[in-house]
Order: structure tokens, then sequence, then C-alpha cells
């Protein structure tokens, strides 16, 4: 058995927390909603792309997985899938024959509708027992949040993708 090595202690409470918090908290937010739109026959990744796409009609394929934080491999099993099911189209970029333009069907409509309504129900779980004040406060924190985090961002060197399987 080896020694037992001494090892940096976590952050005081609530600090050690946080990063855990937040995680569980978005992880569990993914979840509850993922098992909502089983019924749907969709996956909670298939809605985002579904909802981003509502509001990026138009957008081009490689634009849309930078928005979603995936590969764009990833994206485009994804859209074969919405595609296949008749929710998205694409069709060529007519500035670039190489790119592709995404667009929601008419079928996509009633899914989206019925993908906000799951998303409301299941907010309105996640933040039961809050007041008004609460939320407000609590959306104006986030927000402040992301804006030191959008802003960290261009002061920090670019993040390097490496591939998981050669590891360059």
């Amino acid at each position: 058995m080896p020694a037992p090595r001494s090892r940096p202690k976590p952050p005081s409470e609530p600090e050690g927390a946080f990063g855990f918090l937040l995680h569980d908290v978005a992880r569990l937010l993914r979840r509850n909603f993922n098992r909502r739109v089983q019924a749907l026959g969709l996956t909670q990744a298939q809605c985002r792309v579904l909802l981003h796409l509502s509001r990026n009609e138009g957008i081009q394929q490689v634009a849309l997985a930078d928005i979603l934080d995936v590969q764009p491999i990833t994206l485009a099993r994804l859209l074969d899938k919405l595609e296949a099911a008749g929710l998205v189209e694409r069709q060529r970029d007519p500035k670039d024959r190489r790119a592709f333009c995404l667009y929601l069907t008419t079928s996509a409509d009633a899914f989206l509708a019925q993908i906000w309504e799951l998303a409301a129900d299941t907010r309105a779980v996640a933040i039961a027992g809050l007041g008004e004040r609460q939320l407000a406060a609590f959306f104006g924190t986030l927000q402040v949040m992301k804006d030191n985090l959008l802003k960290a961002e261009t002061e920090l060197p670019p993040v390097v993708d490496i591939d998981e399987d050669t590891g360059r």
C-alpha cells in the first residue's frame, strides 16, 4: 500500500462547492428535461439543436456547432437524424458551395411548441419556492457571471482542440 500523500486542501465552503453546485444543477436540469422530451421521441441534444436553430435560422452548420459547443461531426449526426425525421433541412449556402445553411421545416413548429412547454415545466420544478425578488437577483447574478466570463475569454489564450485518439 502506498504511503499517504499530503494533498492540497479544497477551499472552504461555499467556495469549494461553487463549481460542483453549478455543474450539478445544470446536469439535473438537463436530465429532468431529457426525461420529459423522450415522450416526443427526441433527445435533449436534438432539442438544443432545434431551439438554437429557431433563433438562428439560415445559419451555417459550422457556426451552429460553435454556438452549441460541439464538434461539427457531432452536429452533423444530430442533423442527419433531425433531417430524417423531417424537422430540419440543409440547403447549400449560395455564397459558399461547400457549406450548408440550416432551416426548420413546418413540421418542426409543433415540436418547438411542445419543447418550450416542457422546458417551462422543467424550469417551474427547478425554481419552485423562489420568490420574484430571489429570481430577479438570481438571474442578475448569473448575467454578471456570464459577462465576467465572456470578458475573461478575450484575455486568455485560445483553447487548442486536441484529438483524443492521437493526443495532438
